[in-house]
Parts: C-alpha cells; sequence; structure tokens
C-alpha cells in the first residue's frame, strides 16, 4: 500500500513539473529532428502532397556537391575568425571593466548593448554602415580602404561579416568572462602580490588557468553561434557577390526552401549537425582536460 502510495505521489509530481516540458522538447526538438532526417532518405519538394524514398542519394549528391563544400570552408574560416576575435576581445574588456576603472557598470552596459539588437536589424544597420558612411568618409578622406562598399568585393565581405558578428557577441561573451574572473579568490591574488607577482604574471599564472570552465562556456558557445549564422548573413550580403559570402546555413536554407529541394537540403542540415556535434563533443573534452589539469 505504501509502494503504490509512493509511485502515485511520483507520478503526480512528475505531471505537474516534468510533462508539460518533456512534451515541449519531444514535440520542439525530437519529432522534428526525427522528420528530418526522414525526409533526407526522399525526393520530397516541401510542397508536394507525396514523395518518393531515395536510399543515400541526397547523402551522396550533398558530398558531390562543390558549392555545398565551398559554403562549408566558408564557414569554418569564418567560425575560426569569429571565435578567436570574439574570445579574446571579450576576455580583454572583461579584464577591462574588472580592473575597478571609473564607470565600468556603464561600460559593462555598453559593451553588452549590441547582443540585444536583433541579427537581421543589426544587419542593414552594418550594411548601411559599410555601403554608405565608410564609403562616404573614404572618398573624402581618400581612402582607398573603404573607398568602394566591402560588401561588393568577397574578400572584404568576409571580413565584414566577421567584424559584425564579433561586435555583436563579444559583449555577451565578456559577462561569462566576468564571471570567471569574480570567481577568482581576491586573497589568492593579494598573497601572489605580496610574493612579487607582477600584473601580467598574476593574470598568466593564477588567473587565466582558474578560469578555464569560463572559457570551456564561451568557447562552445561561439562555436556553436558562428557555425548558425544566417539571419546577419541574409541582411548583411544575402550570400554575395555570386553566392561568395554564402555561409553554410544559409546554403541549407536556399536548397531546402528556395530551391525547393527539401529532402537535399535536410541531408545538408544532418551533414552539418554531426560535422558541429564532432567539433562541439571535442573542444569540450579538450578544455575538460585543461581544467583537470588547472
Amino acid at each position: 500500500m505504501y509502494t503504490e502510495k509512493k509511485l502515485a505521489e511520483n507520478i503526480k509530481v512528475f505531471v505537474m513539473f516534468a510533462f508539460v516540458p518533456l512534451l515541449a522538447f519531444l514535440t520542439v526538438k525530437v519529432i522534428p529532428f526525427a522528420i528530418g532526417v526522414t525526409m533526407t532518405f526522399t525526393d520530397w519538394n516541401g510542397v508536394a502532397s507525396s514523395f518518393q524514398f531515395k536510399g543515400f542519394e541526397n547523402y551522396i549528391a550533398a558530398f558531390r556537391d562543390a558549392e555545398f563544400w565551398h559554403s562549408m570552408l566558408f564557414t569554418v574560416r569564418y567560425v575560426v575568425c569569429s571565435v578567436v576575435l570574439t574570445n579574446v576581445i571579450a576576455f580583454a574588456l572583461a579584464l577591462l571593466v574588472s580592473s575597478g576603472v571609473k564607470g565600468q557598470n556603464a561600460f559593462r552596459l555598453g559593451f553588452f548593448t549590441p547582443n540585444l539588437i536583433g541579427g537581421i536589424i543589426l544587419g542593414f544597420i552594418w550594411q548601411f554602415i559599410f555601403s554608405r558612411v565608410l564609403v562616404y568618409v573614404g572618398k573624402e578622406a581618400a581612402w582607398d580602404l573603404f573607398a568602394n562598399s566591402w560588401l561588393a568585393q568577397p574578400d572584404k565581405a568576409f571580413w565584414a561579416l566577421v567584424i559584425v558578428g564579433v561586435w555583436q557577441t563579444s559583449g555577451y561573451m565578456m559577462l561569462i568572462y566576468i564571471a570567471g574572473l569574480t570567481g577568482i579568490p581576491g586573497s589568492l591574488l593579494e598573497a601572489a602580490g605580496l610574493d612579487g607577482a607582477s600584473k601580467w604574471q598574476q593574470l598568466i599564472r593564477i588567473k587565466i588557468p582558474l578560469m578555464v570552465p569560463a572559457f570551456t562556456i564561451s568557447l562552445f558557445l561561439t562555436l556553436q553561434k558562428s557555425f548558425m549564422v544566417y539571419d546577419t548573413n541574409l541582411s548583411l550580403t544575402q550570400g554575395g557577390p555570386y553566392r561568395s559570402t554564402e555561409l553554410i546555413a544559409m546554403h541549407v536554407y536556399n536548397e531546402a526552401f528556395l530551391y525547393q529541394r527539401y529532402g537535399s537540403g535536410q541531408a545538408k542540415a544532418v551533414i552539418l549537425f554531426i560535422i558541429v556535434a564532432l567539433i562541439a563533443v571535442i573542444q569540450v573534452r579538450a578544455m575538460k582536460r585543461l581544467e583537470v589539469r588547472s
């Protein structure tokens, strides 16, 4: 009797607190993902009422698609630059606004604000800056670097995407690093100072090793966000000129919905998911080892 009553109470607690979130997770994440994987084996165009199973043809076609791998390599290049610059700048900002500088709370707010702007709006703002403001300044000041719009030149358009991504994300990552810095015991730094350690030595030998968990989180978040950039890519360059700045998320979307090759687009999305998951797992495991050593 006691066991049945206990079981009934556990079921009641589960239904009250866990059933709705679990149902939402299954409905929004698991079931659509399963359906998407199933569609990779079909020739569905996204709108037809019927489709045929094609086996692994979509995956084979994806591996043979030069445009897909061009977008993937372009995205990897973008991810490397964005992750490195974002975390370096975010960590530098965290050191600045945690150093006791006057008005540091205002600086924190100012650096974090770009993260609150939506990607579409952010892209249009920077499109205006790159296409109008900088071009005007470049022509008036005779600066060849800004004489023409960066968005019309593939190499410069790449760096425009990186600049916008870093500008938007650095403030958010800064907060993670601030949390890591504030978690370092002040007595430890005071003891190091009394032993003659300089500020630079304290940074290299104490702060950075103790902040490895913060680096783990920040690197994971920036990796995931950089691989999945779509809105900024759409509003800033639209993948141009001539699809030269088409990040992988835009390529997958265009394949599935613009060109109405839903099965092929889903296959490419699954390949992207596997690649990102592998990179994320490797990154987290590597950083966890550093945490243990630290």
